[in-house]
């Protein structure tokens, strides 16, 4: 992340837009906003862009379809984004949480806790990649993980992970046999006291299992306790 970051303001409504753009901006940050998920997509895809904050409430494409399409893009995965939402539904936190965003602030916020969050978010971004470029490479079984990368391959076929998924199976990985329950996990690829449900973690493993295929019985469950990754050779 640069000193100075690029920032991405996604909401509808220009009051709020002006709101967050003002505040961004004294602390430092390039503001660029957006009023549709359709124009989001399309700056974030210019490749000058280091964090978004997104309301999920938009006209045409909304919130939770524009994280989709910028996380399954290799060039604009790896962007953070911070949802922004009135509704405050726990569904609406955990889909947004799958599919890739990395945290969630309900509406109406306070500008100070908003920027508190933010940075936050880049902490944790910022030291994700610094511990993955130690490690070169963890092989278990038909798993094949590539952490400075951030890429995965399941018997030498890549899969494409959400930043979520990747970070959960890492954390698994790292220690296989090890059970970590669910707040553990919350903590470890969140940071923190992160406001997410035990459901969440539930969905993120669902959709990591998935993606991993044959290799899907590597994750297991332990009962009234968590996950762990299996011991394999």
């Amino acid at each position: 992340m640069r000193a100075k970051a690029h920032m991405l303001v996604v909401d509808d409504e220009e009051d709020i837009q002006a709101v967050l753009k003002y505040n961004l901006e004294r602390e430092g940050y390039t503001v660029t906003c957006a009023g549709s998920g359709e124009k989001a997509v399309s700056i974030a895809q210019l490749g000058t862009i280091d964090f978004i904050v997104l309301d999920l409430m938009l006209p045409g494409i909304d919130g939770l379809e524009v994280t989709r399409a910028l996380k399954r893009e290799a060039a604009t995965a790896s962007i953070p984004i911070l949802m922004l939402s009135a509704k405050g539904e726990e569904a609406d936190i955990v889909t947004g949480l799958e599919l890739g965003a990395d945290d969630y602030m309900p509406k109406p916020f306070s500008p100070r806790e908003l920027i508190a969050r933010i940075r936050a978010v880049q902490r944790r971004s910022e030291k994700g990649r610094e511990d993955r470029a130690f490690e070169d490479r963890l092989v278990l079984g038909a798993v094949d993980i590539r952490p400075g990368k951030a890429q995965v391959c399941v018997e030498g076929e890549a899969v494409v992970l959400t930043f979520s998924e990747f970070s959960l199976l890492l954390l698994l990985a790292r220690r296989p046999g090890w059970v970590f329950t669910r707040t553990q996990i919350v903590d470890g690829i969140r940071g923190d006291h992160y406001a997410v449900t035990d459901r969440s973690v539930d969905v993120i493993v669902a959709g990591l299992r998935k993606k991993l295929r044959g290799a899907s019985a590597y994750i297991e469950t332990v009962r009234g306790i968590g996950y762990r990754f299996k011991e394999v050779s």
